[in-house]
């Protein structure tokens, strides 16, 4: 046994996913850290807790750096109990809260320790969060940064709700100015206003409709724009929910030309299709838009080929109502998937069918999204990281049951469809907190930027 750290448990799988890729493992534990990955028939300490997985998956534990827990403000669309409880169901072990549709948003460090507050004793899972980046808070960047969010977030066009609103190009210049000049991190939602304000407006029940008043044009527009911007600046920025596939070609071009750039894409624009959402579903809207079978194909050769870097939920819940259910007007209903506990067997479904495989996934939703964000301790299982994972039965089969979640509201685009992957149990720092969907207290802690 390498080391002198007394081993308190061994998770053993013929399916561990580790950075060398899919192979038997024993992975020991001490206290709260991976000790070592043995091979799987390794001789292993009398007094340790042995768990034998036999061929259930072992992943490292998800990492999911978008998601809107709303609280406090808006408990009532969801909270930190609700959703880390979904999180520590789904394998994720790691989540960055949204600065928005909180109130008050994290855009000073008064509201960021609001947040912390409200948080501390209700995580099942490690929490972090970002700070906003609004028109007239530049004074508050550095001081947000100095107090530990993972970046900020900025919209280009209205968010949805008045108390966090868009940058113009003069005040995005300026943030990212001033995120630059202390090494931050600036995360996009990238929509071009004026294309939408020209596009038919969305109203009624038909989704092609709303799909055409948010086109592909606003995304692309928007993303060309920041990316001008980060090569001047020389400024690190993330693309946040990308949908339009035709973007993937101005992402990878800047790159070549070693602009600091990144983008995320969501589970529910790699597996749910435009042309099968029915009338009034108003449960699939989102901004941006789910689009069509061509462009989901095309996302997945920017994942395949390395220009989308991770995949993670964009968890936005509302209550149901919100959703406009009774009239099923597109127009006005919420824009939100709810999806944080269904995100691992929704996008494994896929990739396999893809001819993807776990490890492709974890890297997606795990080792990509801690790297993001700075969290070194996360995202892979190696010696000295967290002991963080997710027990994944990769061949089983379920129905998803509304019911079953944990989110607080209780609406999926994902009823009643068939996924594979169940999430048996997950880990956060060697502790069981989640067995076959049933969570634990509490165990989850705040996370700063390192």
């Amino acid at each position: 046994m390498p080391g002198t750290e007394r081993v308190d448990l061994v998770l053993r799988s013929t399916r561990a996913v580790t950075p060398e890729g899919e192979r038997p493992a024993a992975v020991a534990v001490s206290g709260e850290r991976i000790a070592a990955v043995l091979p799987y028939d390794a001789r292993l300490p009398r007094d340790a807790r042995v768990v034998d997985l036999g061929d259930d998956a072992l992943l490292p534990g998800l990492v999911d750096t978008h998601v809107h827990v709303n609280d406090p403000g808006r408990t009532e669309w969801e909270g930190f109990d609700t959703a880390t409880r979904a999180a520590a169901a789904g394998g994720v072990t790691t989540i960055i809260d949204m600065p928005l549709n909180s109130i008050p948003p994290t855009t000073t460090v008064d509201a960021l320790h609001v947040k912390r507050r409200t948080a501390q004793a209700k995580a099942h899972v490690d929490v972090g969060f970002w700070g906003g980046a609004v028109p007239g808070n530049v004074k508050d960047l550095r001081p947000l940064h100095d107090a530990g969010v993972f970046g900020f977030k900025c919209f280009l066009l209205h968010s949805g709700v008045d108390e966090f609103p868009q940058l113009d190009p003069a005040q995005l210049a300026d943030a990212l100015g001033e995120i630059a000049g202390f090494g931050g991190l600036l995360i996009v939602h990238a929509e071009d206003p004026h294309l939408i304000d020209d596009a038919p407006p969305a109203a009624g029940r038909r989704y092609a409709d709303f799909l055409a008043s948010r086109p592909r044009a606003a995304e692309n527009t928007a993303i060309e724009g920041l990316i001008a911007l980060a090569r001047r600046m020389n400024a690190r920025v993330h693309i946040l929910h990308l949908s339009s596939s035709d973007a993937l070609p101005l992402i990878a071009a800047a790159r070549r030309e070693g602009v600091r750039i990144t983008v995320e894409s969501c589970p529910h624009y790699l597996t749910l299709k435009a042309e099968e959402i029915p009338e009034g579903a108003t449960e699939f809207k989102c901004c941006p838009p789910i689009r069509e079978a061509g462009n989901q194909d095309a996302l997945w050769g920017g994942l395949a080929d390395g220009t989308i870097d991770c995949v993670v939920s964009d968890h936005s819940p509302s209550t149901a109502d919100l959703k406009n259910f009774d009239t099923g007007d597109f127009g006005t209903a919420w824009g939100g998937i709810s999806s944080l506990q269904l995100g691992l067997p929704a996008m494994w479904t896929e990739a396999r069918r893809r001819g993807h495989t776990l490890a492709d996934v974890v890297r997606w939703m795990s080792t990509a999204p801690a790297a993001l964000a700075g969290l070194p301790a996360k995202g892979a299982i190696e010696a000295g990281r967290d002991a963080d994972f997710a027990v994944l039965a990769p061949d089983e089969t379920f129905t998803v049951d509304p019911v079953a979640l944990h989110h607080r509201n209780r609406v999926t685009a994902y009823a009643g469809r068939t996924l594979t992957g169940v999430v048996r149990a997950t880990w956060l720092r060697g502790r069981l907190i989640a067995d076959h969907g049933v969570t634990t207290s509490p165990a989850g802690r705040l996370l700063q930027r390192p």
